[in-house]
């Protein structure tokens, strides 16, 4: 009873495919994989400022050990 079979699927399938139609399941899939690469290119951007950022605070740090 726990398990679904390929019936079950069939059916959610045409459910969805009636709900949404052909052409929206491509468009919906579109949107969420320009959404992925959107976060991801949002995640690298955050790594180079914080990167950027420590390296900035290390050379300040050294460049005032120096002048001790």
């Amino acid at each position: 009873m726990g398990s679904l079979s390929i019936w079950h699927w069939l059916i959610v399938l045409a459910i969805a495919l009636l709900l949404f139609g052909r052409g929206k399941i491509p468009e919906l899939m579109g949107d969420v994989a320009k959404g992925i690469k959107s976060f991801k290119k949002g995640m690298n951007d955050d790594e180079d400022t914080s990167t950027s950022a420590s390296t900035a605070s290390r050379t300040v740090e050294h460049k005032a050990d120096e002048t001790k």
